[in-house]
């Protein structure tokens, strides 16, 4: 599914010089290692301000933290997503709200947002999630913030440098949150996450949060977090970073390939939206009434996938307090029994995908 062996061997001797520079200067928690990669990471993500932090999900909780949503309050966001998603609403006391899907983008629908907005005045905050490397429609979304005076926070962590109508992800709402997860399309050597802003002042909370809540060594304005980048981790993605388009125009390549491949077929390839002028392909994911079949049919033949994600958030046992059930965003219900995603990572060799759709083939025309 996703060999990062094959990525770290060309980029290797990079990597470890990178490394090394961290470790001769014994300099390892934020520092200009970080700094240099938070410019870095502004300039590719077109925004004035970038901060790291520990962990793509901290990078919400932050998020959250920062436009001062707690408890109360209500966080409107999709049901088809990484569970972080919707825990980091939890963790700062809000309660989260669900809201359906696109059937074919897997993103918010805006137009069953604003249903849902109108049931829930005490909504402080929307957190739309650019799904498998494309972005949500956030012009109608944020006209929708606007009229009610609200934040909108995108959680971005599987689309560094997708483009939404020729702006980047993270660089359109209020506030920007990525991940840095070693399978993410840039992925450090564990953990890792960043804010962007345009906002000044958002940007010196944000700072001051990730550290405690201190602004000076010492002195603590308000409580916060130790959620401090690594210099290693900033180090390496630094290294990495120059690598990121390339990488991300050969995702590219293969899904067109893929697309070309399973054409005809009776499972749905990913849709781009005339609104996503860059779609970045963390994960190429189709659909199919029959995919646990399919699944099993691929794994028989040696062939690894990923079903992202197999059980809502609605009916995650640990949301079981909200009140939802099944049947309530029947959307997501339905993509999360059909949805598979297929290697996809840049180093994929070609015979190696045209294997992939032949076994697809095979399992409709046996």
């Amino acid at each position: 599914m996703l060999d990062l062996r094959a990525q770290h061997r060309t980029i290797r001797a990079e990597v470890l010089a990178a490394v090394e520079r961290v470790m001769d200067s014994q300099m390892f928690i934020l520092g200009a290692e970080v700094g240099e990669l938070e410019c870095e990471l502004a300039g590719y993500c077109q925004t004035t301000h970038a901060i790291g932090c520990a962990s793509g999900t901290d990078a919400l909780i932050l998020a959250l933290r920062a436009l001062d949503i707690g408890p109360g309050d209500e966080v409107i966001t999709t049901p088809f997503s990484f569970y972080a998603t919707a825990s980091c609403i939890s963790l700062t006391g809000a309660r989260p709200v669900f809201s359906d899907i696109q059937p074919d983008t897997f993103n918010l629908d805006p137009d069953t947002l604003a249903h849902t907005l109108d049931r829930h005045p005490r909504a402080r905050a929307i957190l739309p999630v650019h799904l498998f490397g494309a972005c949500a429609d956030l012009d109608p979304i944020l006209a929708l913030a606007d009229a009610r005076g609200i934040a909108v926070v995108e959680d971005a962590a599987q689309a560094i440098g997708a483009e939404y109508k020729g702006r980047r992800a993270g660089s359109i709402a209020h506030i920007g949150c990525y991940s840095f997860f070693p399978t993410k399309n840039l992925g450090g050597g564990g953990d890792g996450g960043l804010l962007t802003t345009q906002d000044a002042a958002l940007a010196e909370r944000l700072r001051a949060l990730r550290v405690h809540g201190s602004r000076q060594r010492y002195y603590h304005d308000e409580i916060g977090m130790n959620s401090r980048l690594d210099a290693l981790q900033a180090a390496i993605l630094r290294a990495k970073l120059p690598h990121l388009d390339r990488w991300i125009a050969l995702r590219q390549s293969h899904a067109a390939r893929y697309d070309s491949l399973l054409e005809g077929l009776p499972v749905q390839t990913p849709f781009v939206s005339a609104h996503t002028t860059r779609h970045v392909f963390n994960q190429y994911t189709i659909r199919t009434p029959q995919r646990d079949e399919l699944k099993a049919h691929l794994a028989s033949l040696g062939i690894q996938t990923e079903t992202y994600y197999p059980l809502p958030l609605h009916l995650q046992r640990c949301f079981a307090g909200l009140g939802y059930g099944e049947g309530d965003f029947p959307v997501a219900e339905v993509a999360a029994r059909e949805c598979l995603s297929l290697p996809v990572y840049p180093e994929l060799p070609p015979e190696d995908l045209e294997t992939v759709a032949g076994a697809i083939l095979s399992f409709y025309y046996q």
